[in-house]
């Protein structure tokens, strides 16, 4: 028999003290920052070791203080703004990018309660019945400091950054909603710590397979990181949005981007990995789960799916624009929508006890992603083997289409546009007969 859904119950929220309200929320801020001068510098560490480089090792023992380094270098270098920019937004853009990113955190719950100086509250700074949708709309919030950051900046490599950022956004926020859904069906409440305490028995990566790997690919795409930096291309647009920035403007949208990748990557670990909850092994000490440990489970879930941010960053190239459209769009979208009317069809049948809804929804995620990824499989050996039909024999210099694949590319520099035959001094040697 299915159990409904109780209201979660909110009543702890609201009723701490001034001053425990400041201390929590310093302490929110305090781990943030200190956190992305950690992850900055353990991302250069962690790609030199997958790249085989040495990487930052100057500044410091090992080169531990490259972090504080470059943000004192920041900090001291000239601000320099351009005399073709929009100054009232152009010196707003940074903040607005930057101040969203904080604000998402209020509702992400770090732990149960605890006892701070015999006050009791739990390690949240509050919590409301929506809270999941209001971290949707405050980061999406942020991308207007992108978009406004190009527009005002007078020049034509930021503005085609910002268009970018927003088709982005536009983008993958359709596909990571649709991710949301799919956790609000399972746990009855849009409620961060009520979907905490909904992955008491068994976390919703087991249970909603497809949306954790939907909503994975969507953090990367929303937090603008390879391979999904387009907005910021360097080899395309010098430095994407940001390139009229400099010192600490330039400064705070580094700190947004990295900001915003812990707060998806505490997302992710709120609605799919148990939130503040003990992983297995340790559930089977009765006090991993009570006082402050779970403060340390949560935050080792979020620095392994931060490591997964550098991984991928170390190891794929940058998508071209055409394929990161068609991957949110194509298939994201689809495959959201489908696994959404699946878990609401599974969710019915257990209300009715007509099938057991956790085996149910296990097997269905299961084999969603079996049949997702024979797909992708299928679909990415027909590609090769179309090309592969299409290549010219060797030795054949066939004439070049810049619109083959349904995306405009130049011409490589050994290639034209049009088939042209050679000189009539080819291959003759200077003053030969």
């Amino acid at each position: 028999m299915s159990v409904i859904a109780q209201p979660v119950d909110l009543s702890m929220f609201g009723i701490d003290p001034w001053w425990l309200v400041v201390v929590k929320a310093v302490a929110i801020f305090a781990f943030l920052v200190l956190t992305t001068l950690v992850m900055i510098l353990a991302e250069r560490k962690i790609m030199a070791w997958m790249q085989m480089r040495v990487g930052p090792d100057r500044v410091g023992p090992k080169g531990l203080f490259q972090t504080v380094a470059d943000g004192l270098k920041l900090a001291l270098k000239e601000g320099i703004i351009p005399t073709g920019v929009d100054k009232p937004i152009y010196m707003l853009a940074p903040i607005i990018a930057t101040a969203p990113a904080f604000m998402a955190f209020a509702v992400i719950p770090f732990g149960p309660e605890v006892s701070i100086l015999g006050n009791r509250t739990p390690l949240q700074l509050t919590d409301l019945p929506v809270a999941v949708l209001y971290v949707l709309a405050i980061t999406s919030v942020g991308v207007y400091g992108i978009v406004l950051a190009g527009w005002a900046s007078g020049s034509t490599y930021p503005l085609l950054g910002g268009l970018r950022s927003t088709a982005q956004v536009i983008s993958y926020e359709i596909a990571m909603g649709l991710a949301f859904a799919a956790v609000f069906l399972q746990a009855g409440t849009m409620s961060t710590s009520g979907i905490v305490a909904a992955q008491n028995d068994l976390w919703f990566v087991v249970l909603l397979l497809p949306s954790f790997l939907v909503y994975s690919v969507s953090m990367v795409g929303e937090t603008n990181r390879a391979p999904f930096d387009l907005p910021e291309a360097e080899g395309e647009l010098v430095g994407g949005f940001h390139t009229e920035y400099s010192s600490l403007r330039f400064a705070m949208f580094m700190l947004a981007e990295y900001v915003n990748m812990v707060t998806v990557s505490a997302l992710a670990t709120t609605l799919f990995l148990g939130g503040w909850h003990a992983p297995w092994p340790l559930t089977l000490w009765s006090g991993a789960n009570s006082g402050w440990w779970p403060l340390l489970w949560f935050v080792i879930k979020v620095w392994v799916v931060l490591f997964v941010f550098v991984w991928l960053r170390s190891t794929l190239p940058r998508l071209r624009y055409d394929q990161f459209m068609a991957l949110g769009w194509k298939l994201l979208i689809p495959v959201s929508v489908v696994w959404v009317m699946i878990v609401a069809a599974l969710r019915i049948l257990d209300t009715d006890d007509v099938l057991p809804g956790t085996a149910s929804l296990i097997v269905a995620g299961v084999l969603s992603t079996a049949l997702l990824f024979a797909y992708l499989t299928v679909r990415g050996r027909r590609t090769r083997r179309i090309a592969q039909a299409t290549e010219p024999p060797a030795g054949v210099d066939a004439e070049f289409d810049a619109m083959a694949g349904g995306f405009p590319v130049p011409p490589l520099p050994a290639r034209s546009s049009t088939r042209s035959s050679p000189p009539a001094s080819a291959g003759r040697l200077p003053g030969g007969s």
